[in-house]
């Protein structure tokens, strides 16, 4: 194992001041002026987000769920897994997956395990997203009401096509071909 705790005074910045640029429902934007290890200053772009939850959500007769939606920021539409942020009705993550879940799916899990967390974009933002596996599916008995701003079309991939898709490069997603090659050590 790595220890990065010894060396982190050799590396750490120090924030000496920090402006808010943009504040908005999703994100908060600053710049920070830091002050290197060796005493030099510099400029860092921070984006703010709330930690994230994301879905490797697999059916009875083994399929990856998919959501095809438009994303803005790369003005085209992406195949993604099940994810949202965590935000105030919930209590944990597993709160958060739940909840997803039934908003976008209509399906909830009967088993639901933690596989890995990441830094999304580590280079410019806090985003923590926490990755999970969600088995033995049913339809909800009370569905939750879906976010009014998204459009979402569910499509369910078997192993091969995913595999199919992943090699072709039309999962871009990081967190989704993270929770692919997560599935690829299940086969």
């Amino acid at each position: 194992m790595i220890d990065l705790s010894a060396d982190t005074n050799k590396f750490k910045e120090t924030v000496l001041n920090e402006e808010e640029k943009y504040n908005g429902h999703i994100i908060r934007a600053a710049e920070q002026t830091v002050a290197l290890p060796d005493g030099r200053q510099a400029k860092r772009d921070i984006v703010y987000h709330a930690d994230a939850i994301a879905i490797l959500a697999l059916t009875a007769d083994n399929k990856m769920i998919l959501e095809k939606q438009w994303r803005a920021p790369v003005q085209k539409l992406t195949l993604e897994v099940p994810a949202g942020k965590i935000d105030t009705r919930d209590k944990t993550t597993l709160d958060a997956v739940n909840r997803e879940l039934n908003e976008e799916t209509r399906l909830q899990a009967h088993h639901v395990e933690k596989i890995t967390g990441f830094y999304s974009s580590i280079g410019f933002s806090n985003e923590y997203m926490t990755l999970y596996l969600a088995t033995d599916l049913s339809s909800v008995t009370h569905e939750l009401p879906q976010d009014d701003d998204e459009k979402i079309d569910l499509v369910y991939v078997s192993y091969e096509e995913a595999t199919v898709l992943f090699e072709n490069g039309q999962l871009e997603d990081a967190k989704t071909n993270m929770a692919y090659l997560y599935w690829r050590t299940l086969q």
